[in-house]
């Protein structure tokens, strides 16, 4: 792997990601569905990594298939956000590689905060301008494929993202994962098994193809809460 991936540039924010997968490491059904199948501690959970970051990232497929707003959530999470020194909600941002998001998803139908939305020089002028009518600002970072790297640093310099969860799905993350940008992976594992090809894991896109280039992983914690476990791994520092 290229070592100047895992070269952390201040003009970065900390980059976390969170998913609960099932014991098989899927993240939805076959038919990829998005739903919660975590308890009602790991959506705590969720809520609490939220009240920490200055921005909430999705793909735009997440956002598109489920009645998520990507928000702070009740009072005592956005009471907790004040707490930690950030603004009451935090902002926004969905990622849609040629520009396609539903006008109708959930996430705009809320205008507590700003919605930002990054994609690629794929995007036409028509569902450009559609964007622009959803969303606060829309950044093009790329030709055919969002370049992460030039993206949060623009989060960074002109949103003042300092750290950043995201929360998948799974081709999203996979492209973190490659760009060498992901510091700490939070996972919850779920037990259920739902099996399938074509369920989606939590690094659902084009992976790495030699195991010399994987991402290296260090435990940071792991505990069992109910029948759940919740595990913290972070990225190995570099050497």
């Amino acid at each position: 792997m290229n070592p100047s991936l895992f070269t952390r540039h201040p003009s970065l924010p900390f980059v976390l990601v969170n998913m609960a997968m099932t014991a098989d490491g899927k993240i939805a059904t076959a038919n990829r569905a998005v739903s919660s199948f975590g308890s009602t501690h790991d959506h705590k959970h969720l809520l609490e990594l939220r009240a920490t970051a200055d921005a909430v990232l999705a793909g735009a497929r997440t956002v598109d298939s489920a009645a998520i707003n990507l928000g702070p959530g009740p009072a005592r999470f956005r009471r907790l956000r004040l707490n930690n020194g950030l603004k009451e909600h935090n902002l926004r941002v969905v990622v849609s590689g040629n520009g396609s998001l539903n006008p109708a998803a959930e996430i705009f139908q809320h205008r507590f905060s700003p919605i930002l939305v990054l994609t690629t020089g794929r995007a036409s002028k028509a569902r450009l301008r559609q964007l622009r009518a959803l969303a606060d600002e829309v950044k093009v970072c790329g030709r055919q494929e969002i370049n992460f790297r030039e993206a949060f640093c623009w989060l960074r310099g002109k949103w003042g993202v300092k750290r950043l969860l995201c929360e998948g799905g799974g081709g999203l993350n996979d492209a973190l994962f490659r760009a060498g940008l992901v510091d700490e992976l939070h996972l919850t594992i779920c037990p259920k098994i739902f099996g399938g090809r074509n369920a989606p894991a939590i690094a659902d896109g084009r992976g790495f193809r030699r195991l010399a280039e994987t991402l290296p992983l260090q435990i940071k914690s792991f505990k069992r809460i109910g029948n759940e476990v919740f595990a913290v791994f972070r990225r190995e520092p570099q050497r």
